[in-house]
């Protein structure tokens, strides 16, 4: 059997602005941005450049109550963890475009990992594995 995690929804407060920063402050690419009239949403997918494994899909709130999870889907907790296969460059090229980086680089047992907001406040890692880490040919 195999299986895998395709999508991972996330809740934005407007499509164009969370497509804006997702492409031109984290380079990631757009994947799908389709219009569905039954349902007035859009579906928006975008993923990291050079991935071929989990999406991010943009999602905005549908029912009352779920705006407020905007920017704190994770309870004040990192939500995601952004892999690399070089820190320091994308590290660095996160800070010239504006990122807000709330945990410096520190070099853990596992590897360099730093912490930073997106635009809504969520937490995400900035992480590449140890060459030995199982999970560093995943970058």
């Amino acid at each position: 059997m195999k299986q895998s995690i395709v999508h991972i929804g996330l809740v934005v407060r407007d499509y164009d602005e969370a497509i804006e920063f997702f492409t031109n402050k984290l380079n990631f690419t757009l994947l799908e941005d389709t219009y569905q009239p039954a349902q007035n949403k859009r579906w928006v997918v975008v993923s990291p450049p050079g991935s071929n494994g989990t999406t991010i899909t943009l999602a905005r709130p549908s029912k009352p109550g779920q705006e407020a999870f905007i920017g704190n889907q994770n309870g004040g907790r990192v939500l995601l963890s952004l892999g690399t296969d070089d820190f320091w460059r994308d590290y660095n090229e996160l800070i010239s475009k504006g990122i807000k980086f709330v945990r410096e680089p520190k070099q853990e047992t596992y590897g360099m990992v730093a912490v930073f907001a997106d635009l809504y406040g969520n937490l995400w890692d900035l992480i590449q594995y140890n060459e030995k880490h199982p999970l560093s040919k995943r970058a």
